[in-house]
């Protein structure tokens, strides 16, 4: 009987589907085990051979805690908001709901032609009204809720009004907006309702303000940092813009110590906690006031080096600070205003990543010292970011570089205060025991020794004060498109207010048009009737009717990152979906995420802001944990090894890879399908492919045209991606899964190379042949297994290969492993073994990595139940004890022959048995040698 893939394949996915055989239950007596995938966004493009290499790792570890009798959560569902999708419907006009749910549709058709182990009846979609209704939940959770220093957690905000009305706020400890006034109980009671609302606002975790944004004009909405690369943005590559618009923020900078602290309790890359670590960026300091020469103005700075506060010579501001425009002198508005609005075209990352362009303007005012009382020069520099600190630097040119080269470029005085350090080259920025000079009463000390007599001076006069700061940013909330979930918030008299739970999901309205409205509103505000109506409201042209006073909705909607912070809990709700985001049971059942696997470039995105939303959610007691995901792993990428053509420059001419070097030539990506495995390309399939190329004239070698190599990115517009259903169709799913293990730690990049798969599908043949009769010319007959019991060295090929195979689970090692089924399959091929002792145990161990071939086998073995529960075979380690040796057998340090003895033999028995055969007695020649060494399990020589 032949190894019919396909047909194994479909048999047994189709099984695994009507019999439910991967789904997970919420009360078991069995241990619990939660693996999760990053959820994908469903793409038009379908998935190629890269995407898989981490679901098939998860698939794999899954399948294997299910054979150790762990209850396995294992779900999969869409991260199906996205950019993309609104894109295409601007461009089309086709609603981004009927793109996704074709996408969807491909992505579920190739995901299960690969035989993931996914429980599909937990699926989720982050744009369906059933999931995003509690994302909206969520925002009105954090809207009505602030942070207490003093509990150091979130509480419900009206614990924060019980203290306003107790005592004010002046002995309020929160995280809040920062200069907010200070006022008494009686003043917080006589305070007109709005006047109690735009104070609350100020302390809420979510809240609008007026921010610095990323802007894109060509997608129409704010970017977040991690969404633009090199200054323009990574969905198309548009131009991004630094503006101040009124935005809904999230207070994320109220848990940067705990989301610090959390690290140490997780078991994550130490490369992304680093990652994590430097963009939290705590650092311990001080702030310190500068007064504005002749101005009621005042500038606030932030300094780990107040020891270094008298070699200030002048100040940068950021350029997008309002601040700015009221200091500037009239002599200086038209240079001042020019370098603004080049600022604007630069996005953040690109400012703090640019350490060579150095580029400023005086604004013609000047700061006091608050030390000295000096008159120090007030400046703008691109490298100060307004959302770094409080947007302004001291600037110590002896003490730092970029102050420094700023000074040099810009004639501005630098004062030494180093004692017997040379900076006429460069800055000196050592934190060490180099003495201060010209520094007042800081003269002779060191950095640890100044350093708080510093932070002690400037609190005496008032002037600042020791502080700890964070680089990490409140996260703007909103976006100006249309295809994200909508607010469910209102607005009266201008102050936002949330729509009662009950009323939810606020559903997204149908427009004609996905782009912005002529009057500068997001895409929402085209909307004329909304998907939502109750007995109280009614939605008409964008406002909500509330018994006939009219109130603005919302328009903007939530970003990308909204329906991924808390996703993981959705998966552990099934049967309640209606009534809560998850129940209190079934969160407490599973917790948290035990083994997460995705990319480590969301890093800063997803994998923070996910772990800020579950730290809330803890806080107001939603969850039962403090932190997502226990353990991570981010698997490394498949690259694409692309195949390139090569074109004369000014003409519609080709050379081959081994004559481009004889030309001008300009490289062109061509479709790797046109390509075999020895780098030829059909010609004719290539001229057909685009109309500019049908003339094209081909100078072959040898009557074939050798195509050139290079890995990249395995990527749609470099023509170089593999659709895994043609593996699939051709070699099978299991040998798609198995190959991708194959080529190397799953946490490393490596190319893709068809040509190596051959290899893995024929050690599935190979395997399939283990367990069928093989006549004399190599046919493969019935499936037949012996009942007799296995030879000795059978079972130590077996018990070596679960050995190895559960090491290499455990550590993650998926390329090892199918190595030592390889071997495993070798050696028990070479001792003919067919004994059901070796071969059932052996099937199990193979089911992780190819499961459609193991559940056939063990279907054959006579199983009527799934192989996905059978226990993993346990290691017995007598197997592996030797019980004999092969002995080199040397005469005068040369080996002549070899002897297998049993290792239970004292040297006098070894002596004796080599002895007696007869090869010895030919190389002894029957004279007597002067010694014999025996070092027994090791060596035996004659000597003389």
């Amino acid at each position: 009987m032949n190894y019919d893939f396909n047909a194994i394949e479909e048999k047994w996915q189709k099984h695994w589907k009507d019999n439910g055989t991967f789904e997970a239950q919420n009360n078991s007596d069995k241990p619990k085990y939660y693996v999760l995938d990053m959820f994908p966004y469903p793409s038009g493009a379908g998935l190629h051979v890269g995407h898989p290499l981490g679901y098939i790792a998860s698939d794999i570890y899954a399948r294997y805690k299910r054979h150790q009798g762990f209850n396995v959560l294992h779900p999969q569902g869409y991260d199906s908001f996205g950019l993309p999708a609104e894109q295409y419907a601007i461009q089309t006009g086709q609603h981004p709901a009927i793109t996704t749910e074709t996408n969807i549709a491909r992505y579920r058709e190739q995901l299960d032609k690969i035989g993931f182990s996914f429980d599909w009846s937990r699926e989720v979609r982050t744009s369906e009204p059933e999931y995003y209704r509690w994302t909206q939940w969520i925002f009105i959770q954090l809207f009505e809720s602030w942070y207490n220093k003093e509990s150091n957690k979130a509480e419900h905000i009206d614990t924060l009004t019980a203290k306003f009305e107790l005592a004010g706020n002046a002995e309020v400890q929160a995280v809040c907006d920062e200069n907010i006034e200070a006022f008494t109980a009686e003043e917080w009671k006589n305070a007109s309702a709005k006047a109690k609302q735009e104070i609350l606002l100020k302390y809420r975790l979510t809240y609008l303000a007026e921010t610095e944004v990323n802007w894109c004009p060509a997608l129409g909405t704010v970017l977040a940092n991690d969404e633009i690369v090199n200054g323009v943005s990574e969905r198309g590559g548009h131009p991004v813009v630094r503006k101040k618009m009124t935005q809904w923020s999230m207070r994320i900078s109220a848990y940067a110590q705990r989301l610090l602290d959390g690290l140490q309790d997780i078991d994550w890359p130490q490369p992304l906690k680093d990652s994590q670590t430097n963009w939290i960026g705590r650092s311990k300091g001080a702030s310190v006031q500068f007064a504005v020469k002749d101005s009621d103005k005042s500038i606030s700075v932030f300094t780990t080096r107040p020891d270094t506060i008298f070699g200030v010579t002048f100040m940068t501001l950021a350029p997008e600070l309002d601040l700015v425009q009221e200091i500037t002198t009239p002599e200086q508005k038209a240079e001042v205003d020019a370098y603004i609005a080049a600022t604007a075209k630069r996005s953040e990352r690109e400012r703090m990543a640019d350490v060579k362009t150095i580029s400023g303007a005086f604004t013609g005012a000047y700061a006091e010292h608050p030390l000295t009382k000096e008159s120090i020069q007030i400046w703008i520099g691109d490298y100060v970011l307004a959302g770094y600190g409080t947007g302004a630097v001291m600037a110590v040119p002896c003490g730092d570089q970029r102050d420094w080269d700023f000074a040099k470029h810009f004639n501005i005085p630098i004062k030494n205060i180093f004692d017997g350090v040379d900076i006429s080259e460069q800055a000196y920025a050592e934190k060490d025991n180099t003495p201060l000079k010209d520094s007042d009463f800081l003269n002779g000390l060191s950095y640890k020794q100044a350093l708080p007599k510093a932070i002690e001076a400037l609190e005496e006069l008032k002037q600042g004060q020791g502080k700890i700061n964070y680089r990490l940013r409140d996260a703007v909330f909103s976006r100006q498109r249309y295809w994200g979930e909508p607010f469910p918030t209102y607005y009266v008299d201008g102050m936002p207010q949330m729509i009662a739970a009950e009323h939810l999901p606020i559903r997204l309205p149908e427009v004609e048009k996905y782009l912005p409205t002529e009057e500068g509103e997001p895409p929402l505000g085209r909307a004329d009737i909304w998907a939502w109506d109750t007995e109280k409201f009614t939605v008409v042209s964008n406002e909500l009717v509330d018994h006939k006073t009219i109130f603005p909705l919302e328009l903007n909607t939530m970003p990308g990152w909204a329906g991924s912070s808390w996703y993981f809990f959705r998966y552990m709700e099934k049967a309640l979906r209606d009534e809560t985001f998850a129940s209190k049971e079934a969160m407490d059942y599973w917790q948290n995420v035990d083994l997460y696997i995705g990319g480590s470039e969301h890093a800063t995105g997803h994998l923070l802001y996910s772990r800020f939303w579950v730290k809330f959610l803890k806080d107001r007691g939603f969850a039962s944990v403090e932190e997502p995901f226990k353990k991570l792993i981010n698997q490394g990428m498949i690259l694409g090894t692309s195949a390139f053509v090569y074109r004369v420059d000014g003409e519609n001419k080709f050379v081959s890879s081994t004559n481009k070097n004889s030309f001008n030539v300009q490289p062109i990506h061509a479709p790797v399908e046109f390509v075999n495995a020895s780098d030829e390309l059909d010609v004719e399939a290539f001229k057909n492919w685009r109309p500019e190329f049908q003339d094209a004239e081909f100078i072959l070698e040898n009557r074939v045209y050798k195509v050139g190599r290079e890995v990249e990115k395995m990527s749609k517009s470099k023509y170089n991606v593999v659709n895994p259903d043609t593996i699939c169709e051709e070699y099978g799913a299991d040998t798609l899964r198995m190959y991708e293990m194959f080529l190397g730690p799953l946490e490393q990049a490596k190319p893709w190379n068809t040509a190596g798969i051959t290899g893995v599908h024929n050690f599935l043949k190979k395997l399939w042949k283990l367990y069928h009769k093989v006549d004399a010319s190599g046919n493969l007959g019935d499936f037949v297994v012996s009942e007799e019991s296995a030879s000795k060295e059978a079972m130590k090929v077996l018990h070596k290969t679960i050995k190895k195979a559960q090491e290499d689970i455990e550590n993650f090692s998926f390329n090892t492993s199918v190595s030592t089924f390889m071997i495993a399959v070798n050696e028990l091929s070479a001792l003919k073994c067919n004994n059901r002792e070796v071969l059932e145990p052996l099937a199990i161990l193979i089911s992780p990595y190819a499961p459609h071939i193991a559940e056939e086998l063990w279907s054959l073995l006579g199983h009527d139940k799934s192989i996905a529960t059978a226990a993993f075979p346990e290691f017995d380690a007598k197997h592996l004890i030797e019980s004999s040796k092969e002995y080199p057998i040397s005469f005068n340090g040369k080996m002549r022959f070899t002897m297998e003895l049993p290792l239970d033999l004292s040297k006098e028995e070894i002596e004796k048995a080599v002895r007696a055969h007869e090869k010895t007695q030919e190389y002894l020649g029957g004279h007597e040698p002067k010694k014999v060494i025996i070092v027994p399990g090791k060596i035996i020589n004659f000597v003389g």
